[in-house]
């Protein structure tokens, strides 16, 4: 299960770099073009374009921000401590499939199996917390039995 975390860790260092390099990208279309931009004979159309993707720059450049800021949280994640109990950067399998505690990223999909990618913060996080292998918690109506931890 060591092996198939660290992949889970891998994909999800990968995710998080696209994402940030893709948003980079976008800011870098949207600058040009700004710049490249001429001012026509309609003042006003120009200067709405003009203001419309500045805005998109400022949401962009808060998103590349929080990314950053998200990626540098995963990278702090001691991965490599064995836990007995559930803790962050605990790899748990229950009987409704992986989660890792770690960063909120989501579903994601490696060869037949998903794995959620939860922050410690989350409610179903925080039930996690702490327990044991054959441990159960009830969430939402779903009782969750912790198979293995890692």
């Amino acid at each position: 299960m060591q092996a198939f975390k660290q992949h889970v860790i891998q994909i999800c260092k990968k995710q998080l770099e696209d994402n940030i390099q893709s948003l980079s990208l976008i800011m870098h279309e949207i600058t040009d073009s700004a710049n490249n931009e001429t001012k026509s004979s309609a003042g006003d159309k120009h200067e709405t374009g003009r203001a419309m993707m500045q805005l998109e720059q400022e949401k962009l450049s808060k998103q590349i921000a929080d990314l950053a800021a998200q990626k540098n949280e995963f990278l702090k994640i001691d991965f490599e401590k064995n836990y007995q109990a559930i803790n962050q950067g605990s790899l748990i399998e229950t009987n409704f499939g992986f989660f890792l505690i770690a960063i909120s990223i989501g579903k994601i999909q490696i060869d037949e199996k998903i794995v959620f990618v939860i922050s410690n913060k989350s409610p179903l996080a925080i039930a996690f917390l702490g327990k044991h292998i054959n441990s159960t918690i009830s969430f939402n109506g779903v009782d969750y039995l912790v198979k293995k931890i890692c």
